[in-house]
């Protein structure tokens, strides 16, 4: 699985930095993601009709922020040791 992120000059990380934290925190295999974002429920009706972009039924996994303090948390500790 390749992973590119571009911050276009606006990141307070290396990009590089930010793409081992996505690898580390993700599941980024087909199954993965599948089993992840629980793609396999009958909610594209929900989709149709409105998009998924900024949702916050629970059915909209993709919309989920429960990796944020994980990732600030790796971010901080990796930024201390350079």
């Amino acid at each position: 699985m390749s992973v590119s992120v571009n911050t276009y000059g606006t990141g307070q990380l290396d990009e590089e930095r930010l793409v081992e934290l996505v690898r580390a925190n993700f599941p980024l295999t087909p199954r993965g993601m599948i089993d992840y974002l629980k793609l396999r429920r009958p909610i594209y009706r929900k989709t149709a009709a409105f998009g998924h972009f900024g949702r916050t039924e629970e059915s909209f996994t993709w919309e989920a922020t429960n990796k944020a303090a994980v990732l600030r948390e790796e971010a901080r500790l990796s930024a201390a040791q350079v």
